[in-house]
């Protein structure tokens, strides 16, 4: 009887391990524990800590309550001047409440079937607004309205989304270069119309230019006629007050000046009675 207590004793204490150890439940502080009872939500626990389920019957779901990046599969996108562009996409998300997680989402892999619905749902609807010179440009401008509608359209499964971001944006290889031919026109008529209208300002610079040149040279010789009158008057002032003050002298003086002209290289008849030969007689 005795060894028969024993065996029972160590029996029972072995069940009790065995079953305290089921009942154990080590939450980790990068976890959320999620305790189901036939399916029906027992207990949240999100705080870190040492706690208890009833084996058997109670099952432990973790969930993650850090952040996660999420790489969605590139999409195709149809912009708004028709053009087909191929997005590649990720999201930064987390569980935001395990409790609201569970009841809507159940597992991780279904929610992240619905962030990849929702995320792309967003960019077609964004970029469907645009054409394709916006998108490349104005990125941040278009993300933050996708993040918004991502945001909205997963509150309701305890889901937070922190940003939505675009890796690449490429065209169809089967129309790749027929949009880049047509791009590459649209560039050239658009540089040659910046040309034209480059031209046409120049001609009017220098039309203005010549302009104002003739101006100032109708200025300057305006007044350069004005200073020459002006000393042509005062030249013949002066003359004039020098004859005054002996008119022979200014005869004489007058007279042998023209000789200068008049006599070297030439055969010049004279009556011998003229009076410019006065002088020289």
């Amino acid at each position: 009887m005795t060894k028969a207590k024993l065996i029972t004793a160590i029996f029972v204490i072995i069940l009790a391990i065995i079953f305290l150890a089921l009942s154990i439940v080590i939450v980790d502080e990068t976890k959320y524990v999620v305790i189901l009872r036939f399916g029906e939500i027992r207990k949240v626990i999100t705080e870190p800590g040492l706690n208890f389920k009833t084996p058997f019957v109670d099952n432990v779901v973790k969930l993650d309550k850090r952040y996660s990046i999420y790489d969605i599969p590139p999409e195709r996108i149809i912009t708004k001047d028709k053009k087909t562009l191929i997005v590649d996409s990720y999201i930064i998300w987390k569980i935001s409440d395990p409790k609201l997680f569970i009841e809507s989402m159940r597992t991780e892999s279904l929610a992240l079937s619905r962030l990849d619905d929702v995320v792309y749902s967003g960019l077609r609807n964004t970029l469907a607004k645009l054409d394709m010179d916006t998108i490349v440009t104005q990125e941040k401008t278009f993300l933050k309205d996708v993040l918004d509608f991502s945001i909205s359209n997963t509150k309701d499964y305890g889901i937070q989304v922190i940003d939505v971001r675009v890796k690449k944006t490429d065209l169809p290889a089967e129309n790749r270069n027929a949009v880049f031919e047509r791009m590459k026109s649209e560039r050239q008529s658009i540089a040659a119309l910046i040309r034209a209208e480059g031209e046409k300002e120049a001609q009017k610079i220098r039309s203005e230019a010549d302009k104002k040149a003739a101006i100032i040279k109708a200025e300057a010789l305006s007044k350069a006629e004005y200073i020459k009158g002006t000393g042509d008057a005062s030249a013949t002032k002066i003359y004039a007050e020098a004859y005054s003050k002996d008119e022979r002298f200014y005869k004489l003086w007058k007279t042998l000046e023209s000789y200068k002209d008049i006599v070297p290289g030439s055969v010049i008849i004279l009556s011998k009675d003229a009076e410019i030969l006065q002088y020289v007689k």
